[in-house]
């Protein structure tokens, strides 16, 4: 398709045929209208084409709207990626500043407010934070303007919590386009929108497609009426050859003004968004739509598990670098990161892209995104490792015989109890090994297998108790005292501590029992679980899995080959079970640590199967449960019907079991997809369709094309217990330690004004509240953003500790509020609250903010 189709006024011998006005039929232009023609090229950033001619064409569809505004003085012509203006600005100077002269002009409308259209299920909540704090700053920089109007008109769903998101980032009305009628049914095209913490936006489903084809539009128009009611209500349409760019033709606008003079037609008016949603806003009684606006092609959800894993991963290295960067400022002196830590956040914006991280994109894409998002991974490494670093160089450490220091590193302002893996040299001998805490406290290490067959070098894996935000520094001596631990045999499959009792079972290589000890509740349904645990579904959609609610055709099931103890020492217990399907094998580990209230699972796959798909299924005893699941900064509740459903880090059931309340959750590292059935969740851990295939077109038959997932993938998940309530469990905290784990640190000895244990940040008295960032104000003032939400629909009154800068502040969060807070470092400036642009919005409540009981430890003078 050329970049710039257009071409003269087709003859009238071309026009649609005006169908005969039927008796009694008032005319359509009494009945209907106005509807707003809205001028876009939609622009894929990445799908059957790489970024580099993404890039080209963003520069080239946008000279040629330049052009059709130059000819047409009533055209306008609306953008929606922020990131679009980014790339031309970086080598098209001349043609930026003719975008900046008709922005100010009112022809060039920027909507969108973030830099790309992405995925609206797969980011996580900070992702979509950071779509607009980055786009909305530039488009106030370069343009003097931000977007007022959110506008995702082509990924295949919309999460619940997108009104919050838009409201606290200065817009007011979203559009979109999926799910379509015939997908999810809404109010009406034009709807309040609620999202769960009472935010609200006007949103539009606009009809049949967000482009058009190159020439006359009798038949585009005609067709996104059929969708759209008979109101005399404004009503708006999207037009302009799209996908890959393009934009309104000549023969596109030339059509709209011939089909203006019909009274077939309701008024067609070239327009802008904005003026539709003001327009729209004036209308009395807008029903109103609390939810998510689900789904369209749940394969989504699971297609390219690879792309998801790597979008996740990198997320939160740049949050917990992030941090580690803002305690190293006020502690150590360390420079401002922001340019650095933002153009790794642009690179995983950039691969937000709905197609990039549904993974419907084609294969040589995914080797592009693998490297962008291997340098943002980079940069977080780089600078969480410079900023752990200089902290650590600042912790007094005297000189012992014989004594290895180890400083371990918690990302989160809460108390954490974990074991951390580090591998260690010679230095401490070939026998066992005693940890001392700062307190003095002797704590077991257990020897693993280390990852090196070469040489003396040992994984130890030692049990922590870490302060929020904070560290500890564990003093690692030679133990020739401690007793020999007895070995189990390779037949024990028992793994049990104070919380859990867990039992294998070799036939199934699944649970025969998960036992809560502290309730003395049973959760596994053995006779469910001996229907299969690692089932393989036949799956013949295509990528997207249009058509699909549902993936229910069980071909077969893993067969375990080998189930043996791999570890039995003090601090963990852990049992190996290798199972096959055909050509494929999967490995779970299950690893019970001494005192953890859930039971982690390390899996590997290695998967060479096609037109098929690996679900891992988790039956559990539990009656008339509720299915709650986690979604970007929020949670939701879903009927548990089967339906595949999106997912965050963590999906729950809560029921009875032996008229007692109990629950499940399920906490990952690395997937979205899933269903739930009654009380059984299941995880899709992947699929393997055909790369960028979309029905109905068939597949070759001679089966010579490449498939998704195939080789090795790995990935956690932990079960997680409880009494019947995720929120008294901490099922939100548990997977955000999944997500962010702690960082072990060999050190050394040096003199320092830092103790051996130490918090810099911390959240008291309100458990719901999920602090996720600590960092440095974007504009160049000397403060800090704090950012939280509240997680379980209740109101809370938080106290967040801050001594990293002599501070804490109280803040006041509704049910599912994420809140934004400004602390400066000087304790005499106040403490506000802003939006998600950074920009104040209200001081904190009178007396919340001031000098807290402790100096900021080692602040520089």
């Amino acid at each position: 398709m050329p970049a710039n189709p257009s071409g003269p006024t087709p003859p009238t011998s071309t026009r649609q045929p005006v169908v005969p006005r039927q008796p009694g039929l008032p005319l359509g232009r009494a009945t209907r209208g106005p509807l707003h023609m809205v001028g876009n090229a939609h622009i894929d950033a990445v799908w059957l084409w790489p970024w580099q001619e993404g890039y080209q064409e963003a520069r080239a569809t946008f000279r040629s709207a330049v052009q059709r505004i130059e000819e047409y003085p009533d055209f306008v012509f609306t953008c929606d990626s922020i990131g679009y203006l980014a790339w031309v600005e970086e080598h098209d100077p001349e043609l930026f500043a003719d975008l900046r002269r008709l922005v100010r002009a009112g022809r060039f409308e920027i909507v969108g407010g973030w830099w790309v259209e992405p995925d609206c299920n797969i980011p996580g909540g900070e992702g979509f934070v950071r779509h607009a704090l980055y786009s909305q700053r530039f488009l106030a920089d370069r343009f003097g303007v931000m977007a007022t109007i959110g506008c995702n008109v082509d990924p295949f769903g919309q999460n619940a919590t997108i009104p919050q998101l838009l409201t606290k980032s200065g817009m007011d009305g979203y559009a979109f386009m999926r799910p379509q009628p015939h997908e999810a049914a809404l109010p009406g095209p034009t709807f309040w929108w609620h999202a769960a913490d009472g935010s609200r936006v006007l949103a539009y489903r606009i009809p049949h497609e967000y482009c058009s084809p190159e020439g006359y539009l009798g038949t585009h128009v005609t067709k996104a009426l059929a969708q759209l009611p008979h109101t005399t209500e404004p009503l708006m349409c999207f037009y302009g050859v799209g996908n890959h760019g393009g934009g309104p033709t000549r023969a596109n606008i030339e059509s709209i003004i011939d089909l203006d003079r019909s009274d077939q037609y309701p008024r067609l008016v070239f327009s802008t968004v904005r003026a539709f949603f003001d327009a729209a806003a004036a209308g009395d009684d807008l029903p109103e739509y609390v939810g998510e606006i689900q789904p369209h092609g749940v394969g989504c959800y699971s297609a390219h598990s690879g792309i998801k894993q790597l979008i996740r991963q990198t997320e939160h290295a740049l949050q917990a670098a992030e941090k580690w960067a803002a305690v190293a400022d006020a502690v150590a002196g360390l420079p401002r990161v922001t340019d650095e830590l933002e153009h790794a956040w642009r690179q995983v914006l950039l691969n937000h892209f709905h197609d990039t991280a549904a993974g419907t994109a084609l294969p040589s894409a995914y080797e592009d995104a693998r490297d962008q998002l291997g340098e943002a991974r980079a940069i977080a490494a780089r600078l969480h490792n410079r900023a752990v670093q200089s902290i650590s160089h600042r912790i007094g450490i005297p000189e012992e015989d014989r004594m290895t220091p180890l400083a371990v590193f918690n990302p989160h302002p809460w108390p954490v109890r974990a074991t951390v893996e580090v591998e260690f040299g010679a230095a401490l001998g070939l026998g066992a090994i005693v940890a001392v805490d700062a307190a003095g406290q002797h704590r077991p290490v257990q020897v693993a297998r280390s990852s090196t067959l070469t040489g003396t070098r040992r994984r130890l894996v030692v049990p922590v108790q870490l302060p929020p935000l904070g560290y500890e520094v564990y003093r690692m001596y030679p133990d020739p005292a401690a007793a020999a631990v007895e070995p189990a045999g390779d037949a024990d499959t028992v793994l049990e501590n104070d919380h859990l009792r867990v039992v294998v079972d070799p036939e199934t290589g699944w649970l025969s029992s998960l036992h809560d000890k502290t309730r003395d509740v049973e959760l596994v349904d053995d006779r469910a679980a001996r229907r299969g645990h690692a089932v393989v579904l036949d799956d013949p959609t295509d990528t997207w899995g249009h058509g699909v609610v549902s993936y229910r055709d069980v071909i077969g099931a893993f067969t375990p080959v080998s189930v043996r103890r791999t570890e039995h020492g003090p601090v963990r217990q852990a049992v190996r079970v290798r199972s096959t399907y055909g050509a494929s094998t999967l490995t779970e580990e299950f690893v019970l640590a001494a005192d953890a209230p859930y039971l982690e699972v390390r899996v590997t796959v290695d998967w060479h199967e096609r037109l098929r798909m690996l679900k891992l299924r988790f039956p559990t005893a539990l009656a008339d449960v509720t299915a709650t699941h986690s979604i970007p900064y929020g949670h939701i509740e879903r009927v548990p019907n089967g339906h595949e459903v999106v997912s965050h880090s963590w999906v729950d059931v809560s029921g009875t079991t032996a008229d007692r309340p109990a629950g499940l959750s399920v906490l990952n590292d690395a997937k979205y997809g899933g269903d739930v059935v009654d009380g059984e969740i299941g995880i899709t851990v992947l699929r393997s369709p055909a790369y960028a295939w979309h029905a109905p077109r068939p597949l070759p038959a001679d089966d010579d094309y490449e498939v998704m997932d195939q080789g090795v993938q790995r990935f956690t998940y932990r079960l997680l217990p409880h009494s019947g309530d995720w929120r008294a469990a901490g099922t939100v905290r548990a997977a955000a330690e999944l997500d962010q784990q702690p960082m072990a640190l060999l050190e050394s000895y040096h003199d320092g004004a830092l103790p051996r244990r130490q918090s810099f940040a911390a959240v008291r008295d309100a458990d719901n509240v999920l602090v996720t960032v600590v960092k440095r104000a974007e504009d160049d003032v000397d403060a800090f953003v704090v950012r939280g939400y509240e997680t379980a629909g209740l109101p809370a009154t938080a106290t967040i500790e801050l001594p990293l800068l002599g501070r804490t502040v109280t803040a006041a969060f509704g049910p599912h509020e994420i809140k934004t807070l400004l602390v400066p470092r000087h304790p005499a400036m106040p403490v506000v609250e802003t939006d998600l642009l950074e920009r104040p919005v209200a001081p904190v409540s009178s007396g919340s903010a001031g000098n807290a009981d402790h100096p900021a430890p080692g602040s520089p003078a």
